[in-house]
């Protein structure tokens, strides 16, 4: 029997540790902020760097943070939002006053919360989230939980990188290393944009789906000068390795545009990346981190007209309580492409 004051959630005591679903206390409303009630969640690689300790998260954590859900509570000084509302939320939440927030910048808020790090997640029925003001979201009616779990942090991290940071054109290449799920996302993206897209990873799997969506294939990094005519205009590194890095800075045209997405942690922070081509060839290396809230109508209205489809991304559906198991499994190489949606009933 629930305890009064508990919501069920997937919680982990340490690095590596396996995790559980437990009973966690029902997260308190910020004054700021909202109360979701979960309808779904994205297994994401983000959640498992935290969970091997390649992120300091504290301890014990629930993870989580592509979610999409209701609003169940509301903070005294909101003024946008109502019970009952729909809505996702960046993966970065801005504090919504300081320099970078007033400047719309509130995915890089010195700041800025996250659920899932600084916080518990969205592995809960229920979630916290502050700053609703400057960082929800509103869903349209027909985009369904589960698909809207997609925009969150991958769709949306993808969308940023292809079009603010790596400002692709129709008829320009796309280069993609890596087709999981923020890889699979540019390929959307891409296509959406009249691109033409290569793709890159070692899984078969990956790059068929990637071809289904709309890719050209390359199954080695070394071929995309050939598949593109001298090299992509603009490349992106989905993984996050040394490897992968190097490769896609390699694989631009003269004064093409590297967008690193992957992340790059620990004693992968520093590859060695050929800067005698970045300043022989003026090629332009970007970081890029997620998507404020505000750039969201850019990709929603893409996703109204039918020009990208986030369902495509998802592979797999499950329950809170395979969550655990989902997130462990992220330490094997996967067998599929896509993502992994966990739906909250």
């Amino acid at each position: 029997m629930r305890h009064t004051g508990a919501v069920l959630a997937v919680s982990y005591s340490s690095p590596r540790s396996t995790p559980v679903l437990v009973e966690h206390p029902e997260p308190d409303c910020p004054t700021d902020g909202v109360v979701v009630r979960v309808g779904a969640t994205g297994v994401c690689r983000s959640d498992w760097h935290a969970w091997m300790g390649h992120d300091p998260v504290p301890l014990p954590h629930v993870p989580g943070h592509e979610l999409a859900g209701t609003v169940h509570a509301v903070g005294e000084a909101v003024t946008r939002w109502a019970p009952g509302d729909r809505v996702t939320v960046p993966f970065v939440c801005g504090c919504g006053h300081c320099p970078s927030c007033l400047a719309g910048d509130t995915h890089v808020c010195p700041r800025q919360t996250q659920p899932g790090f600084t916080g518990p997640g969205s592995f809960a029925e229920l979630v916290a989230v502050h700053a609703a003001d400057t960082n929800l979201v509103r869903l349209p009616d027909g985009l369904d939980d589960v698909t809207a779990a997609s925009l969150g942090c991958r769709l949306a991290t993808a969308y940023r990188a292809v079009v603010t940071h790596g400002r692709l054109e129709a008829g320009q290449w796309l280069a993609v290393h890596g087709c999981g799920g923020v890889g699979l996302s540019a390929v959307l993206v891409g296509v959406a944009l009249g691109a033409r897209v290569v793709a890159v990873d070692v899984s078969d799997a990956a790059v068929a789906r990637a071809v289904e969506l709309g890719a050209t294939a390359a199954l080695d990094p070394g071929e995309v000068h050939e598949v593109t005519g001298g090299g992509a205009h603009v490349s992106v590194d989905a993984v996050g390795s040394p490897d992968t890095a190097v490769a896609s800075v390699r694989s631009l045209r003269r004064r093409g545009r590297h967008v690193q997405v992957g992340l790059l942690l620990g004693d992968q922070s520093t590859p060695p990346l050929p800067m005698d081509l970045v300043v022989a060839q003026e090629l332009s290396v970007h970081g890029s981190h997620g998507m404020p809230a505000h750039q969201y109508a850019e990709l929603l209205a893409l996703v109204a007209d039918g020009r990208i489809d986030p369902s495509l991304l998802v592979s797999r559906v499950i329950g809170l309580a395979e969550a655990p198991a989902a997130l462990v499994a992220m330490s094997e190489p996967a067998t599929t492409a896509g993502m992994t949606v966990v739906r909250i009933d």
